[in-house]
């Protein structure tokens, strides 16, 4: 009985920890340029030396994230840019490594720093980009920032900098809890030339928030039907004593 009780636990667990995954795809289906993550489980033969598995457990599976595209917003902003096709913008985390992100909703901080939405600064050619006072910011399409100082003419555009967008096969990316994108071995990206952005853009999320929705409730039945089995089991336990003590 034991042995059953065990396999209900780990499914019932591993459905939870699907739940999250699929819970927090729903929860960003607004954020800009957020990535889906897939949830995966498997069972998993436990074996006591040799022979057949005794029991098999449920594991779950990290299979990645969906890098796929998301639709494109016209916003109009000049802080706004978006990726056509394949890319990511190099941003510095807060541990100071270089990742990556989707998100091209950018600010200026105080001292003219251009961050992303979560206040991460954006990397450009000499390292963290700062924009000089200006009346006017542009971001061409193949990255370049130029700048307008306050009453200057058109003459006296200021070619700030260029930001680093890299490229990467998807399978040798990894998102981390905290939401950014690195290369699985840690190293940085080199720059890419031939990525084109789109000014005045955001991407959307790739989240199809009907699919997520029902994968939620899918695996909230069986969840049920998990712990139903547990109570089955504990049933069938208590029946099984009762027969102990009667004989």
């Amino acid at each position: 009985m034991d042995k059953a009780l065990y396999i209900a636990m780990t499914g019932a667990k591993h459905n939870m920890l699907a739940q999250s995954v699929h819970a927090n795809n729903l929860a960003n289906a607004s954020t800009t340029g957020f990535k889906a993550d897939f949830a995966q489980a498997r069972s998993m033969g436990v074996y006591y030396g040799d022979g057949a598995p005794t029991r098999a457990y449920a594991l779950t599976e990290n299979p990645g994230t969906d890098f796929s595209t998301g639709p494109m917003n016209a916003t109009g902003r000049d802080l706004d840019v978006a990726i056509r096709g394949p890319g990511l913008f190099a941003v510095q985390a807060p541990d100071g490594t270089e990742a990556y992100t989707r998100s091209g909703n950018m600010t200026l901080g105080p001292n003219g720093e251009l961050l992303t939405a979560n206040g991460l600064p954006v990397m450009g050619d000499g390292g963290p980009i700062v924009i000089p006072p200006a009346e006017k910011i542009d971001i061409g399409l193949d990255g370049s920032i130029t700048a307008l100082g306050a009453g200057e003419g058109a003459a006296t555009l200021i070619q700030v900098d260029r930001i680093r967008v890299v490229t990467a096969d998807p399978q040798n990316l990894a998102k981390g809890s905290d939401g950014l994108i690195r290369s699985r071995d840690g190293e940085a990206l080199e720059p890419a030339e031939d990525v084109q952005l789109a000014p005045g853009f955001l991407e959307s999320s790739n989240v199809n928030a009907i699919n997520e929705f029902t994968e939620v409730l899918s695996l909230s039945r069986q969840y049920e039907l998990q712990v139903k089995m547990m109570k089955t089991v504990e049933q069938n336990s208590e029946a099984s004593a009762r027969l102990l003590q009667t004989s």
